[in-house]
C-alpha cells in the first residue's frame, strides 16, 4: 500500500522573463503549493495527501497546473483562492472542480472521497 493516498502536483516550473508560453512561476506557483500545503496540515491530512513541486508540465500557457494522482485530474489555472476548494471537494469529498479542469485533458479515474480519519468529527465531505 502507498503511503500516500493522494499526490498533488504543483508545477513550478520557470521559464526566462518575456517566454511566449509563460511559466507556472510567474503565475504564483509557489504560493499555490504552500497554500495546499497549509491546507492540508490544518486539516490532518498532511500523511496521506502529499503536495509536490513538479517541473514542466507542458500546459503553461493555462496557468499554474495541478494535477491530482491517483484520478490524474488535470487543473489550470489556479491560484491561491481555488486551494480550499480543490481540498475540500476534490481531496475530501471526491468530486471534481469542473470550472478549473484543464481542456482536452481530462481525467483518468474518478475521485473518491478519503476516507474518515480516526478520531476526527471535523472531516466533512
Amino acid at each position: 500500500m502507498s503511503r500516500y493516498q493522494r499526490h498533488l502536483f504543483i508545477c513550478e516550473n520557470r521559464r526566462p522573463s518575456g517566454h511566449p508560453r509563460g511559466c507556472c512561476a510567474e503565475r504564483g506557483s509557489e504560493e499555490v503549493r504552500s497554500a495546499f500545503k497549509k491546507a492540508l496540515k490544518e486539516r490532518g491530512l498532511a500523511g496521506l495527501v502529499r503536495a509536490n513541486a513538479a517541473g514542466c508540465l507542458d500546459t503553461c500557457e493555462l496557468g499554474v497546473t495541478v494535477v491530482v494522482y491517483p484520478e490524474g485530474v488535470w487543473y489550470g489555472g489556479v491560484r491561491v483562492e481555488d486551494v480550499e476548494e480543490i481540498v475540500q471537494r476534490h481531496v475530501v469529498g471526491g468530486k471534481v472542480v469542473e470550472r478549473l479542469l484543464q481542456p482536452g485533458v481530462g481525467q483518468l479515474n474518478e475521485p473518491v472521497p478519503l476516507p474518515p480519519l480516526p478520531g476526527r468529527s471535523d472531516h466533512k465531505t
